[in-house]
C-alpha cells in the first residue's frame, strides 16, 4: 500500500483525537503513516514556529520514498509567513522524477499555486488527515474520489451543476480563494491563460466571496479563462441584513459581469463530501441540462 507522508505548515492541530483516528483509519486500510511527531507540535497557534513549519515542506527536496502521499495535518494559517524561504526550485526538481503526490487545500493553497508557478508542478486539491480521514464518520464519497484521482491516469468527477452550457478545455488551476487572492501580485500565483479555474470556501459571508472574485474579475484574472467552477462555500448563510441577497444571488449577479461560464454545485472545499482534482493537470469540462462531468488527465499517480 501507500506511505503517507505527515507535513504540518500551517495551523496547531487542536483536535488532536481526529487526527489520531485519521492515522488508525489509514493504518487499518494498510497505509504506513510517517512524520507522526508533527501532530503535536504547537508555537501559539502554528503548528511549531516558522522554522519547523518551513522545514516540513523543504525536507520533502530529498523524501525518496516511493508511492508516497504527501498530506498537512490540517489547514488554518501559517503558509504565507514561508513562501519567501521555500524552496521552490528544489521541490520543482524532486518532482521531475518518481513524484511525490502532494494533497491539501485552505491554507496550504498557498504552496500549491506556488508549485504551480515555479514549474508547473501538479499537486492535488483534496482531503487532509484531521478533518476529512479523522472525521467522526469517514465519508465515502471523499475517500472513494480520493484514492480515483490518485490511482487512475485519466478520470473525471459528474455533478448536478447549474450554468450555461459548455464544453471547454484547459488547465485545471485554483482552491481555496481567499489563498489564491492574496497572492495576486507575488511570484506565487501562476500565470494561467486559457485554464479552468475551480474555487471554494469557508466562513465566508456571500458578499466577501462576491468581492473576492471581483477582484479576479478586476484583475484581468477571470476573462483569461475558459470557465469558473464554483465548489463549496461553507459555512456562508446570509443574515437578516443581506434580505435575500444570499449565494446564488451572488452567483446570479456574477454571470451577468464575466462574459465566461461559471458553473456551480461541485462538491469541493472544507465539507464533509469533497472532490479530488489535480490542479495544474489537463481538464475537459462539459456541462449541458444540469449534467455536468470534468475529466482530469496528465497528473501523477501511485505506482501500486
Amino acid at each position: 500500500m501507500s506511505r503517507i507522508h505527515l507535513i504540518a505548515p500551517s495551523g496547531y492541530c487542536i483536535n488532536q483525537s481526529a487526527a489520531l483516528r485519521g492515522i488508525k483509519r489509514l493504518a487499518d486500510a494498510g497505509h504506513r503513516v510517517e512524520n507522526q511527531q508533527v501532530i503535536t507540535r504547537r508555537d501559539r497557534r502554528f503548528a511549531g514556529d516558522d522554522a519547523e513549519r518551513l522545514a516540513d515542506l523543504n525536507a520533502l527536496v530529498t523524501l525518496d520514498t516511493p508511492n508516497t502521499i504527501v498530506m498537512p495535518v490540517r489547514g488554518g494559517y501559517g503558509a504565507s509567513r514561508l513562501l519567501e524561504e521555500i524552496d521552490w526550485q528544489g521541490l520543482a526538481e524532486r518532482q521531475r522524477h518518481a513524484p511525490l503526490l502532494i494533497c491539501g487545500h485552505s491554507d496550504f493553497t498557498a504552496v500549491q499555486l506556488g508549485l504551480l508557478a515555479t514549474d508547473n508542478v501538479i499537486t492535488f486539491s483534496g482531503p487532509m488527515l484531521a478533518a476529512n480521514f479523522g472525521a467522526e464518520a469517514l465519508d465515502d464519497f471523499t475517500q472513494e474520489h480520493f484514492w480515483r484521482a490518485l490511482r487512475n491516469e485519466t478520470f473525471s468527477v459528474t455533478w448536478e451543476g447549474t450554468g450555461p452550457a459548455c464544453d471547454v478545455e484547459g488547465t485545471l488551476w485554483g482552491g481555496n480563494l481567499a489563498m489564491l487572492v492574496s497572492l495576486i501580485g507575488t511570484p506565487w500565483l501562476p500565470a494561467i491563460e486559457n485554464g479552468i479555474l475551480v474555487v471554494e470556501d469557508i466562513n465566508e459571508h456571500p458578499f466577501r466571496v462576491e468581492r473576492m472574485l471581483l477582484q479576479l474579475h478586476h484583475a484581468g484574472i477571470l476573462s483569461r479563462q475558459k470557465a469558473l467552477i464554483l465548489g463549496s462555500f461553507s459555512r456562508s448563510a446570509p443574515n437578516d441584513y443581506d434580505a435575500g441577497f444570499d449565494l446564488d444571488a451572488m452567483i446570479a449577479y456574477l454571470r451577468t459581469r464575466l462574459t465566461i461560464p461559471v458553473v456551480s454545485g461541485l462538491a469541493f472545499g472544507h465539507e464533509p463530501q469533497t472532490v479530488t482534482l489535480p490542479l495544474g493537470a489537463q481538464a475537459r469540462l462539459q456541462h449541458q441540462d444540469f449534467h455536468t462531468q470534468l475529466t482530469l488527465s496528465g497528473h501523477p499517480v501511485l505506482s501500486e
